[in-house]
């Protein structure tokens, strides 16, 4: 019995040693590894500050927050280029679509324009001598007038003594007709008529306002003068024109010149959509050097006086002059514009894998661009959701179109233009909207957010940009323009949060500069905070003095401060 006792301790102990020996170091080694992989894998980031990333669970050292367990990423991306989950991909109705060679023949170019008065039944009303009106009759722009009709009264010393002349002249005209025929004439060279001169011949008497009549019919499209001017012979006192045709010109990009030739037909809609087809007429020789364009014009007959100038149009036709040659095409939504730069997200095969990526566009061929430069055949592009994968770019704090162009907290000095206080009330109503918008992120809520956003482009059309007549505030309120549509595709395109408070840097830095260049008629709180968009600071518009932060929402309401009072 003690000899099997013996053998049974010498097996357990043979047992354990070998344990030891081989098992433990099994285990140690497996527990290492796991332990280095997830030491080398797992870090923790702050959901308020995303560029901070520790290997342990801790404190956010910007905010305090605690820290959460971040999202693991593929190994070996490039500084372009991130990935999203298929979930995200999913949600956010993400399609991507592969380049491929287009057959470009018979291409159909589209246009943009305005109705304009025809300039070549265009007369202008000029003064005849010189003086100062006392009354003029043509007031307002749209007046129609008739040839004969009464313009305007002007005191004139110079008529006032060639009436004195006329008077004596008159009385010695039988022994003296040579004289009297010379200063008559004088009156007749100023457009005065026969009656008028009649009458002062047979009164004796010295008109001291002068009537002038009007030696031109239409619709009054310029008035130069007011009551009370001076005016010199030769000087313009109003121009007409004749509305019974009008002018379609268009903005020719210079690469579409090739494509386009006069004689052409161009089918022509309105924003009233009314269809007109007409012929181009006429090309510009010379390039716009500022906007890179060339005028296409069409003359329309507008005996039904619809066609208003100023109006809106569109413009499309078929180019006959284009060869059949293959050309890499791409559909316009994949595009996003930034400045003179054209961006595409391109997309890894079989991966969730994306990339920024510059490319050159040629002329625009229906709902397509031409790819002259930056992608190849075959590649995979974004072609629907860009901007939300723009957002997930940028919040991943990669290259993006907005970090290119858009969160630059720069701090610019924009001088007050004066406008019309119309347009001023319509900018208010646009501010509203968006304050409206703040309130939603303010309480961190995301589902009236495409409600609002509408609203705000609702508001947006009916900002009357015609009303900025100095061309200074035209150029910039269309900029600003399009930074807020931007803003606007982009919060429309995702329900997160995070996306949506992005975008709202955007919206908020074109507003500001709206609010300070044209004025709402009311005083309204720039305010600042300087932890929103990773730390580099971002503004919002206020009614209220009291901070609360739409970046942050609850998790640090107050932070921040009023910059500025805007009035």
């Amino acid at each position: 019995m003690k000899k099997y006792t013996r053998y049974i301790v010498l097996l357990v102990i043979g047992l354990l040693l070998g344990w030891f020996l081989f098992g433990g170091s099994s285990v140690d080694e497996a527990t290492h590894e796991h332990n280095e992989s997830v030491a080398k894998n797992q870090f923790w980031t702050c959901s308020m500050h995303p560029q901070i990333m520790q290997p342990e669970a801790g404190d956010c050292p910007i905010c305090g927050m605690d820290l959460i367990q971040a999202e693991t990423t593929a190994d070996g991306l490039e500084a372009n280029q991130f990935t999203m989950s298929k979930n995200a991909m999913a949600i956010a109705n993400i399609q991507t679509s592969t380049v491929q060679n287009t057959t470009l023949e018979n291409a159909v170019i589209t246009l943009s324009g305005e109705i304009v008065v025809n300039k070549d039944a265009t007369a202008t009303q000029p003064a005849h001598f010189n003086g100062r009106i006392e009354k003029l009759y043509i007031t307002s722009v749209g007046q129609h007038v008739q040839k004969g009709d009464r313009i305007a009264e002007i005191y004139s010393p110079q008529l006032v003594i060639a009436q004195q002349e006329l008077i004596a002249t008159y009385n010695v005209r039988k022994e003296q007709p040579a004289l009297y025929a010379s200063v008559r004439r004088k009156f007749q060279f100023w457009k005065i008529k026969d009656e008028q001169i009649s009458v002062i011949e047979k009164t004796g008497k010295v008109k001291m306002a002068f009537a002038i009549y009007a030696h031109v019919t239409g619709t009054v499209t310029a008035i130069s003068v007011n009551v009370g001017a001076h005016i010199m012979d030769g000087q313009p006192i109003f121009s007409v024109s004749d509305l019974s045709t009008v002018w379609a010109e268009f903005d020719m990009n210079e690469k579409q010149i090739p494509l386009v030739k006069t004689g052409e037909q161009i089918n022509i809609t309105t924003r009233t959509q009314e269809k007109i087809n007409a012929t181009i007429s006429f090309i510009n020789p010379v390039l716009n050097t500022e906007t890179r364009t060339v005028i296409v014009r069409a003359i329309l007959n507008n005996t039904h006086k619809r066609l208003k100038p100023g109006m809106f149009i569109n413009g499309s036709l078929i180019s006959k002059t284009v060869a059949a040659t293959q050309k890499i095409t791409v559909p316009k939504t994949a595009v996003l514009w930034t400045g003179k730069r054209s961006l595409v997200y391109v997309k890894v095969p079989n991966e969730s894998i994306f990339e920024m990526r510059s490319v050159e566009l040629g002329v625009a061929v229906g709902k397509n661009y031409e790819v002259v430069s930056g992608l190849s055949f075959g590649e995979e592009i974004v072609v629907n959701g860009t901007f939300t994968v723009d957002a997930a770019a940028q919040l991943l704090g990669k290259k993006s179109m907005m970090t290119a162009t858009v969160v630059s907290q720069d701090k610019i000095e924009i001088e007050r233009i004066a406008v019309a206080v119309k347009f001023q009330n319509q900018l208010q109503a646009v501010v509203a909207n968006y304050l409206e918008l703040k309130n939603e992120l303010v309480l961190s809520k995301t589902e009236k957010t495409n409600e609002i956003v509408s609203k705000i482009s609702t508001s947006l059309k009916k900002v009357d940009m015609n009303l900025l007549k100095d061309p200074a505030a035209h150029k910039l309120w269309m900029n600003l323009l399009k930074e807020v549509k931007v803003s606007v595709h982009l919060m429309k395109a995702s329900t997160e949060i995070k996306v949506q408070r992005a975008a709202f840097i955007q919206l908020s830095s074109a507003m500001i500069n709206s609010v300070k260049a044209f004025g709402i008629n009311t005083e309204i709180y720039n305010q600042f905070c300087p932890m929103a968009n990773n730390d580099k600071g971002a503004n919002w518009l206020s009614f209220e003095e009291n901070i609360k932060n739409p970046y942050f929402g609850d998790a640090m309401l107050t932070c921040g401060s009023v910059e500025e009072i805007i009035n």
